[in-house]
């Protein structure tokens, strides 16, 4: 029986930095989106994470680029991405990398 090597945060959070809202163009971790990632002993992922606004049209489209990218990780076994508003995103949020991007 052939096991399954663990998934690790750091390949969930490389997986989403291919992850942008298509109105920005900066990935969700860069932007400071992802409030949370939880990789199970089974290999299910859990990622919680907002948006610039709460009314954002493509909130579902967003979420769903996210779960299909993680779910791309080799062993991952299931995603479940959670949409919050809180706390509700701030420009204070971006990294380093995605103040540079935006010319911050």
């Amino acid at each position: 029986m052939a096991t399954t090597a663990k998934v690790s945060v750091e390949q969930v959070r490389e997986a989403l930095k291919d992850v942008f809202d298509p109105e920005i163009p900066v990935n969700v971790i860069d932007l400071g989106l992802v409030y949370e990632m939880d990789v199970s002993d089974s290999n299910e992922v859990f990622v919680k994470m907002t948006l610039t606004a709460p009314g954002c049209g493509m909130g579902p489209y967003i979420a769903q680029q996210a779960e299909w990218a993680v779910a791309e990780i080799e062993g991952v076994e299931d995603v479940n991405v959670e949409l919050t508003f809180d706390p509700p995103w701030t420009p204070d949020m971006l990294t380093e990398d995605g103040k540079v991007l935006l010319g911050l």
